[in-house]
């Protein structure tokens, strides 16, 4: 499959990332569906703007939801949604855990959401950010990609002292047909066809293994939606399984956001929004349940 800008075997340049850009059309409104949902939880958490991103003029906030009352002796749980822009269910099904279970954990822990990592992303329903950069790639220090930058700096001092952390995300049909190749073009790289799996997983870090975790958010997670099978190859993703429905990958080593924190436990889901067995609302739900899972076994473990 060819993309329809740049030459085979060459990487873009900035004729080509302006080329792809003007492709894109705004489709949904980060106002509408991100920052007027986070309005009415002003009345129990703590809403605050952790930085900025400005592509051609135009402001994005970036915001944070964190516990009234924040205490330096309970446990820290971090919520990430939108790393991906055009991965839906992450940032609707983290606003839906805080909005319909977010106090549960008052008291007996301090809650921090970043529920739309990447609004302009947001609004073009795309993986990449504006510098077609994906931000799942660049959570680093000084990263080139301001999302990332900015959410990086924001967890900074929580970093080693955060007991959750779960990055939600999609695997979306849209890879394999829009994504991979313009990845594959990008990087002047010759496209490998792959396989979407239809159904939930999840991503251990190879690196930092917490298997009985991983498997406690499957099986919460089994009860609202279905879990993707291997492949021929016994894979997931062209990854090899840890167990069923999840696979392990070297998170940290590729700079991806749920090892910024350092978290003991930690995992990033992956749900299939376009399987006929699953639709949107139960995408959410099952975001929801893979953080009320998570943050129950990791509380449980904690003590």
């Amino acid at each position: 499959m060819s993309f329809p800008i740049g030459r085979p075997g060459q990487p873009w340049g900035e004729a080509e990332i302006g080329a792809w850009r003007e492709r894109l059309v705004r489709r949904r409104s980060y106002a509408a569906d991100v920052l007027a949902a986070i309005e009415p939880l002003r009345r129990d958490y703590d809403i605050g703007e952790y930085g900025a991103v400005v592509y051609d003029g135009e402001r994005f906030p970036l915001l944070a939801i964190r516990s009234h009352g924040w205490r330096e002796d309970l446990p820290i749980l971090v919520v990430t949604g939108g790393v991906h822009g055009y991965e839906t269910s992450g940032v609707h099904g983290a606003l839906q855990f805080v909005r319909d279970h977010g106090q549960e954990v008052a008291g007996r822990a301090n809650l921090l959401v970043a529920p739309c990592v990447s609004p302009w992303a947001y609004e073009r329903v795309q993986r990449w950010n504006f510098d077609a950069l994906d931000p799942n790639r660049n959570f680093r220090e000084g990263s080139a990609a301001g999302e990332s930058a900015a959410l990086v700096a924001l967890l900074a001092p929580l970093r080693g002292r955060v007991l959750m952390h779960i990055d939600l995300h999609e695997t979306t049909n849209s890879d394999e047909s829009e994504f991979r190749p313009a990845l594959a073009a990008r990087d002047g790289k010759d496209f490998v066809p792959g396989h979407i799996p239809d159904g939930f997983y999840l991503v251990d870090d190879i690196a930092r293994p917490q298997p009985a975790f991983q498997r406690a958010v499957i099986d919460a997670v089994a009860a609202v939606t279905h879990i993707a099978p291997p492949d021929a190859n016994g894979q997931i993703n062209a990854s090899a399984l840890q167990s069923p429905g999840v696979i392990n990958f070297p998170v940290s080593q590729w700079g991806l956001c749920a090892a910024i924190t350092g978290a003991r436990f930690a995992t990033t889901t992956e749900v299939y929004p376009d399987s006929p067995r699953a639709s949107a609302a139960q995408c959410n739900a099952a975001q929801v349940a893979a953080v009320r899972a998570a943050i129950d076994y990791a509380l449980t473990a904690a003590g």
